[in-house]
């Protein structure tokens, strides 16, 4: 198939580009106006004005299947969160089932059907949207859309900046994070193992629809997470602290000074709560087991990406 990728250049995009390449799909990365001038496998969008369906008809001829993989923890004045996630897939889903695409697979999280930070409230609103198109036939004929929408708990993986923060916090020997963090419960799914996951739903998964909860095979508290991660660098135990309530609000709020910082209010209330489901639907769709959080590091940190 021809497949338009949203998101193409970043973190997850670059493992589902490469892995949908090798199943033999012809792969149409979509571009923002600041990457340059596009290849002939490129599209520019510009997902922060791009908020109607006419603006991506023309990107669509010739597709059979569009992958968003659009996701940004926090926005900017040039890219503000509700666009990227809401505003521009909408229209882009919309555009889809009107010019008779025959299969969307939205990468969303898990936790954004509770959660009401403006992460989760956006990527929720983008979901629903598209599951509601799911089985809408074009005005002119042709194949109904199918839609499948995949939750992911924690990705973990080289060029990730929840991973690299967590590589990070693994490499302190004193370990000072709120409670909240500390002790909410994480299922931590490695980067490749996604990746395959969005091409089963492109191939030997191409009729399934609804939402997908992809989890790695163990739950975990958070502070397990990283002191696994400091074990698989080779580090010993670390001293664990929990900060207190008040000082917790005020690192976040300072963080959302900073616009490159990881740490801000929505990762705070991302982070604190639980982010776990069941591990055999992942396991089930890709038909073997996949990749604990013993062996993260090993798996994919190692290697250059």
């Amino acid at each position: 198939m021809q497949i338009l990728l949203t998101g193409a250049t970043g973190f997850i995009g670059r493992r589902v580009a490469a892995r949908l390449r090798a199943d033999g799909h012809r792969v149409v990365e979509a571009v923002s106006p600041r990457h340059g001038a596009p290849g002939p496998d490129q599209r520019v969008v510009d997902f922060a004005r791009d908020l109607a369906p006419g603006a991506w008809l023309p990107r669509l001829e010739g597709i059979d299947a569009v992958v968003n993989a659009v996701g940004v923890l926090r926005g900017s004045p040039r890219q503000p969160v509700a666009a990227l996630h809401r505003d521009a897939p909408i229209a882009l889903f919309d555009a889809c089932a009107q010019a008779g695409v025959r299969r969307v697979v939205q990468v969303s999280a898990l936790g954004v059907a509770q959660g009401d930070t403006q992460y989760a409230s956006t990527k929720r609103a983008a979901d629903q949207h598209l599951l509601g198109l799911a089985g809408r036939t074009p005005a002119a004929g042709g194949t109904a859309l199918s839609a499948c929408v995949v939750r992911p708990s924690v990705v973990f993986g080289r060029g990730g900046a929840s991973s690299a923060l967590f590589m990070n916090l693994a490499k302190l020997p004193v370990l000072v994070l709120p409670q909240p963090v500390l002790t909410a419960q994480v299922q931590p799914v490695a980067v490749q193992d996604l990746a395959d996951a969005v091409a089963a739903l492109l191939g030997p998964a191409m009729d399934r629809q609804g939402v997908v909860e992809c989890a790695g095979p163990q739950a975990l508290p958070m502070a397990g997470l990283i002191a696994s991660l400091r074990a698989q660098c080779g580090h010993g135990p670390a001293r664990v602290l929990p900060l207190p309530g008040p000082l917790t609000r005020l690192s976040a709020r300072l963080g959302d000074l900073v616009p490159a910082s990881p740490w801000c209010s929505e990762s705070l209330a991302l982070l604190g709560t639980d982010n776990t489901a069941d591990a055999a639907t992942l396991q089930a769709l890709l038909g073997r087991p996949t990749v604990p959080y013993r062996d993260l590091v090993a798996r994919d940190w190692s290697r250059s990406s």
